[in-house]
């Protein structure tokens, strides 16, 4: 089953930094843009970024200067550096592109 990988998260005290790693099908990852979402619990999945094919990325308000998302077409691959964590950003975060979806990789961050 085609599926996207994640991986890199973790638990990080406020202020941390963590970058989480996307790994796509070559097929989808040159056609489609690359976003980023988040659940916490209890709460509704939300978009965090996405980033285009030409490298172009936008994101949610609250991430903006925290947070940046890139892709390394050379790896198939779209990150997302996350740096001036706060416990608000704690949530499972998915990658999605082409209507694929990961597995989801845990964030905490915890005091």
């Amino acid at each position: 089953q085609v599926q996207l990988v994640e991986s890199g998260g973790g638990l990080v005290q406020p202020g941390g930094s963590l970058r989480l790693s996307c790994t796509a099908p070559g097929l989808i990852f040159a056609a489609y843009p690359m976003g980023w979402y988040r659940q916490a619990p209890g709460k509704q999945r939300e978009f965090v970024a996405r980033v285009f094919e030409d490298g172009m990325a936008n994101y949610r308000d609250s991430v903006k200067g925290r947070f940046t998302a890139s892709r390394d077409s050379t790896k198939n691959t779209v990150y997302l550096q996350m740096n001036s964590l706060k416990p608000e950003d704690t949530a499972v975060y998915f990658c999605e592109g082409g209507d694929l979806w990961g597995q989801g990789t845990q964030v905490t961050v915890f005091s």
